[in-house]
């Protein structure tokens, strides 16, 4: 084990050894294995955007057994997806990356001003699975956060017992936020200020912009003169709200960019801020497997320090 991951793992010194070994099992996998960095492939979004909407633009993907292949030929760190997609292929690849269970979800069927996440698989079944996490999602915003703390805190506490890590997908929407807001960078700092204190280990977030959404937050920016101007300048101020970097934060790769010069620069100023890595969902298996293969091997490259 690299120095590098222990000291990683000192941050979580509460935690059980199981728990710490399922979480090395993550750091130490794949191409960025030992590294401190981390690129996990995600596929919730069909259930959360819809089948079509997330496959049809690679139908290969339609297949639960293509985002374990992709994750694999790639060297990611993990594979993070629902119960029914693990369930059809957990099998086939046993042992042969990490998972996390995806343990509630969300869908476009009816519209709403805030969200919601169901509970859709058990911490038995991550278990059951061979998985070592399970992740959850809280919508920090949203009027019915409270039930979402609540379910991540009872879920989280069950998840430790069994020596499971726990990954929180905290994203800002709702009623009390504007579209901007879900994005800005003081409410993206105290989403993931959130997670670290609802005592997840692994913290994603969305990549933050310049917008500030609070008035009252606006005034300590300004007077304190933090930097934003940059992306790494706010990865850097998340960084600083996850327990001044002692917790690990990955950032959102969003929707698909035709344009990957952009997201490479996303990457970059997520390297020189000091975020610990990506996930990177449809920005992958939305494009064709050679194409996704040779754009996450450009990303971990930058990660590594070898792509400038």
């Amino acid at each position: 084990m690299t120095e590098r991951v222990r000291e990683i793992l000192s941050w979580y010194s509460s935690d059980n050894p199981g728990t710490l070994t399922n979480l090395a099992r993550i750091l130490n996998h794949g191409r960025l294995g030992g590294t401190g960095r981390m690129v996990i492939l995600p596929v919730d979004q069909g259930w959360e955007h819809g089948p079509a909407r997330s496959f049809a633009p690679n139908p290969d993907a339609y297949d639960p057994r293509y985002h374990f292949k992709l994750a694999l030929e790639a060297g990611c760190n993990a594979y993070a997806a629902p119960l029914g997609f693990i369930e059809a292929a957990a099998h086939d690849f046993a042992g042969e990356i990490p998972l996390i269970l995806k343990a509630n979800n969300h869908d476009l069927l009816a519209d709403e001003k805030d969200s919601w996440q169901a509970l859709t698989a058990s911490v038995d079944d991550a278990l059951r699975l061979g998985c070592c996490a399970i992740g959850l999602t809280i919508y920090p915003g949203s009027a019915l956060r409270k039930e979402m703390y609540e379910n991540l805190r009872r879920y989280g506490e069950e998840a430790k017992k069994a020596g499971l890590a726990v990954v929180a997908w905290s994203y800002p929407r709702g009623s009390q936020l504007s579209k901007e807001g879900e994005t800005a960078v003081d409410v993206c700092g105290y989403a993931a200020h959130i997670a670290a204190e609802m005592g997840a280990h692994i913290i994603k977030v969305k990549l933050p912009t310049e917008h500030i959404e609070q008035d009252a937050a606006r005034k300590v920016y300004e007077s304190q003169k933090i930097p934003i101007g940059t992306i790494a300048d706010r990865v850097r101020h998340i960084m600083q709200c996850a327990f001044a970097g002692r917790r690990i934060v990955v950032f959102s790769g969003g929707a698909k960019k035709e344009d990957e010069k952009a997201l490479f620069e996303e990457v970059r100023g997520i390297r020189d801020g000091g975020g610990h890595g990506s996930i990177i969902g449809r920005n992958s298996f939305q494009r064709k497997k050679a194409d996704a293969l040779k754009m996450l091997d450009t990303i971990m490259g930058i990660y590594e320090g070898k792509v400038k």
